[in-house]
């Protein structure tokens, strides 16, 4: 549930007063759906308040490093992180995912991100919620290149953008090798286009499995799927 600069989770808080990104839906989605292995290492490129970070730990027992640019939001990450369960598998670090790839210190077995996506709209009034939001800082070339340095070969990449720019991005990442393996459109309600599209990638071409979520019904009601994949994490589910 919301309350103003916290949001509370079944199993953690989210501390967001520091942050320009707010904890939305997609986060809690991507968290959700992300395939993962069991142990391991993930990372968390983006990681804002820190909420995936988080929920990637509860759905597994595997280390877990998540990157962020901002000062603002990595001290918010680093806050919330610390005051949750899995604090001694979490490990947020403050750095550029450029730079990150250029270290070279480790590979990862799975990695997410809930990427900035915006690259011909209007900035955000705030130079925080620009670097959250627009692809200046991070662009889709850049973080397909960084993803196929650091993931193992048999890992996975999950990601979450708007439905335009994910046909862009899975273009991309076809051409540099990083194929579908999974793809789950996001609908407000069943009348609606798709508004989100939840993406994962691998190294090896395969066939790829696609479905649809609903997020509410017609009364505005949230139907049985979202419930079912978001009810480790929301209260009310």
């Amino acid at each position: 549930m919301a309350g103003g600069d916290s949001f509370v989770f079944k199993q953690f808080i989210v501390k967001q007063n520091k942050c320009a990104m707010k904890v939305g839906t997609d986060a809690v989605l991507l968290g959700a759906w992300a395939d993962l292995p069991l142990s391991g290492q993930i990372l968390d490129v983006g990681a804002g308040t820190g909420i995936i970070a988080m929920m990637l730990a509860q759905r597994s027992i595997a280390e877990i490093d998540a990157i962020e640019i901002d000062e603002d939001a990595f001290n918010q990450a680093v806050e919330n992180c610390s005051n949750c369960k899995w604090k001694d598998r979490l490990n947020v670090h403050h750095i550029s995912f450029q730079d990150f790839v250029s270290d070279g210190l480790k590979k990862y077995d799975a990695i997410v991100t809930n990427p900035p996506y915006f690259s011909n709209s209007l900035k955000a009034s705030t130079e925080s919620r620009t670097t959250a939001r627009h692809t200046h800082t991070l662009t889709f070339e850049e973080l397909i290149d960084g993803i196929k340095s650091l993931l193992r070969p048999k890992g996975m990449f999950a990601t979450i953008l708007p439905s335009k720019e994910a046909e862009e991005f899975i273009e991309i990442a076809q051409n540099n090798e990083l194929y579908l393996a999974k793809i789950m459109r996001i609908k407000t309600t069943e009348s609606k286009p798709a508004k989100r599209v939840l993406m994962q990638f691998v190294f090896e071409r395969n066939r790829f499995f696609e479905s649809t979520l609903v997020i509410a019904n017609s009364d505005n009601s949230y139907t049985s799927d979202y419930k079912h994949l978001t009810r480790d994490f929301y209260l009310g589910f």
